[in-house]
């Protein structure tokens, strides 16, 4: 093996030493996870005809619809002494429809069609699979491949249904452009509703989309799609890898929500859990085939013990059909354009982040913590759904810091577009909890939104799903708390706590925006200062859906604060989309006052303004810029449109002075009123990256 290391190539190393020298040391490391890949491409190449064949399994697997209206069904159940299936077409005979073992732990089954030449098996019946164990128990299973499962009102258990429905949805618009600055809406279809029950994809269509489009985010990440039995864990249990779910209404429905979405321009990425499953086995994966292994590893490996789940076996080439072709259903069937993968910690070390850390110290990131065949896994999915979809955009989950996460693949490194910038909100938040305004470390703040792999893209976010689920609370209720249910009128003066909740939410999210990084992200109704925290309907709230909402209704009194909230957040990426600072480098900093409170920067040739002193106004405060003209205020949060004090003239025009400051050649000075930000433009550049 180590004759073979030293033999490998990796095409662009240099590319990523020289970015980072410190990883000089590791490069036998990158050698060989590399390696790995080139050998795994090869087999597919060898066995499989290529990748693109092998990912495209799910036109082979589980239940096909012949031309000659036969069903194939195909199985792969490795521990199962014999397979039958049953269901509505035989009565639920359970043994007169056998499958035949194939090599390889497969099964296979042919039903020729009915006397009429139609299938065999309606559309919108249910199946099971029988499995015999050689320990002779009789499972009743749904298949890994089932493409829709659904759940009896009375019942704990989903069913496997057969879609094949006489006229599926047929998607028109092409997948918009992969945008330049990604501004992502993240969304949940089941609480896109002020009502208390399950919203659907067609109320998502008709109520949601619009909503977002006109909010200025031109991507949304879709969480709690893939089928998962338990509604309260978000999405993150999943039992039906194939199947959307169903509680929000039929496959053909999620298509159109996404074909809507694409003719809006926005593009729609999918929360995907690969990183592990649930435990159930009557509707799940876990023991599939009757053994405790099959897709997973045997316990103690295959179990996540914090999570109560499964964890795959990414050495297994039928783990990697059934993941790899996973992810070319999504992007096929329904039109997704990219994939948010959850949990990549988890997958990335054998101790999946548990007690660890992470300082930072690179041993911490190479060697045998590092669980090699799942970063060879997600290195095979970036490279592969890079080639067949240019366009296609993958997002990682990642709190340890992973260097070359956010490489190509070519450069040795994971092949990732963006990580998500996990310590900013927790930063947030910290300070919201401990933290006087006067007290308030803006190095620090600076810093950790500063913070992060030079070359490698971050989607900065103030607050995601995470931030509002039971136990914390969404940042405007941190910051305005029980005052929010009195006090919220635009038609009556603001309270204190009001007034400073309503400024520093903006603030906090141009921050966010302007400096934490290549894209933001916002979660379902959090622009406009979504009061409480989300909670799920679970036995220790007696089923109740009261958080498990968003209360659009809140936008539709114009009479409410959080109309102004709203409109600033709107404005603020409607300012992004016109000077793309998401998609220019990174800014630089020229000042960070501890003792006035005072932010600045520049990026992308605009010039960001912050003030968070509480009580302190400066006039002619000297600011540095790099760029001579004149400057004009594009964006001001203190503008009563959206909930400010209106002290700032937006005629004003600020002329630069060759007055070095602060590293920059010129400067301006400007009046920045406490608790405000301002975004200026030099309207001579042309704007474009």
């Amino acid at each position: 093996m180590a004759e073979l290391e030293d033999n490998v190539a990796i095409p662009e190393f240099s590319n990523l030493v020289q970015m980072d020298p410190y990883l000089k040391p590791f490069e036998k490391d990158f050698k060989r996870r590399y390696e790995q890949l080139q050998k795994q491409l090869s087999k597919l190449e060898e066995t499989e005809g290529g990748y693109d064949q092998f990912t495209q399994s799910y036109k082979t697997f589980g239940v096909q619809r012949q031309p000659d209206n036969s069903l194939h069904f195909r199985e792969w159940a490795p521990a199962a002494e014999a397979l039958f299936l049953t269901g509505d077409f035989n009565a639920w005979e359970k043994f007169t429809h056998p499958y035949t073992k194939q090599e390889f732990g497969k099964w296979e089954l042919i039903l020729p069609p009915k006397h009429d030449n139609s299938p065999a098996v309606d559309h919108n019946s249910k199946l099971k699979v029988v499995v015999h164990t050689e320990e002779d128990e009789r499972l009743y299973r749904i298949s890994p491949w089932a493409k829709y499962v659904t759940r009896d009102e009375k019942s704990v258990i989903y069913d496997w249904v057969h879609w094949d429905p006489p006229n599926p949805y047929t998607q028109i618009h092409p997948r918009p452009k992969k945008p330049k600055g990604l501004r992502i809406y993240e969304a949940h279809v089941g609480i896109a509703s002020p009502e208390g029950k399950v919203a659907t994809y067609t109320n998502f269509t008709t109520n949601v989309l619009p909503h977002i489009r006109d909010a200025g985010y031109n991507c949304i990440q879709m969480m709690a799609i893939m089928e998962h039995a338990y509604y309260a864990s978000f999405g993150y249990q999943i039992t039906s890898f194939f199947a959307a779910s169903s509680r929000y209404g039929t496959p053909e429905e999620l298509k159109q929500m996404i074909d809507v979405a694409h003719s809006m321009g926005i593009v729609v990425l999918l929360d995907v859990v690969h990183s592990h499953a649930s435990q159930n086995t009557e509707d799940g994966l876990n023991r599939f085939d009757g053994s405790d292994s099959c897709f997973f590893h045997s316990p103690p490996r295959g179990e996540h013990k914090l999570w109560d789940s499964r964890l795959f076996n990414y050495s297994s080439w039928e783990v990697l059909r059934f993941l790899l072709s996973n992810l070319r259903w999504w992007m096929d069937e329904y039109g997704f354009d990219g994939f948010r993968f959850d949990g990549v910690t988890s997958m990335l070390y054998h101790h999946h982040g548990m007690g660890a850390g992470f300082s930072g110290d690179y041993s911490e990131y190479f060697g045998l913590q590092v669980d090699e065949d799942a970063l060879v896994y997600l290195m095979l999915a970036n490279h592969i759904l890079h080639t067949l979809y240019p366009d296609c955009i993958t997002v990682a989950e990642d709190v340890s810091g992973m260097p070359a996460l956010c490489r190509g693949v070519e450069e040795g490194g994971l092949g990732f577009d963006y990580r998500l910038a996990m310590a900013i909100p927790d930063k947030w938040i910290q300070i919201l909890k401990e933290c006087k305004d006067e007290d308030w470390d803006i190095g620090d703040i600076v810093h950790t939104l500063t913070n992060r792999r030079y070359g490698e893209k971050c989607i900065a976010y103030a607050e995601s799903h995470d931030q509002a689920l039971v136990g914390d609370k969404t940042l405007a209720f941190w910051l305005m708390d029980k005052e929010m249910y009195t006090n919220m009128s635009s038609l009556t003066p603001m309270t204190p706590i009001i007034d400073r909740g309503i400024q520093l939410h903006k603030m906090i999210r141009l921050l966010t925006h302007g400096l934490g990084g290549e894209g933001y992200l916002n979660f379902i109704g959090n622009e406009f200062g979504h009061p409480e925290w989300l909670d799920f309907p679970r036995e220790g709230n007696d089923q109740s859906y009261h958080y498990a909402r968003r209360q659009f209704n809140l936008l539709d009194m114009g009479n409410l604060r959080y109309h102004q909230l709203f409109v600033f957040d709107r404005d603020m990426n409607l300012t992004e989309d016109k000077y793309g600072w998401l998609a220019a480098p990174p800014a630089f900093v020229s000042a960070k006052h501890e003792e006035d409170k005072v932010i600045v920067f520049e990026r992308g040739r605009v010039l960001f303004i912050f003030n968070f002193n509480p009580s302190k106004s400066f006039q002619d405060y000297r600011v540095a810029v790099e760029t001579p003209g004149t400057y004009k205020i594009k964006l001001d949060s203190d503008d009563h449109l959206y909930g400010g004090h209106g002290r700032l003239d937006h005629n004003t025009e600020f002329f630069t002075e060759a007055h070095g400051f602060n590293g920059r050649q010129n400067s301006i000075k400007v009046y920045i009123p406490c608790r405000t930000a301002i975004v200026l433009a030099n309207e001579e550049i042309d704007y474009c990256y």
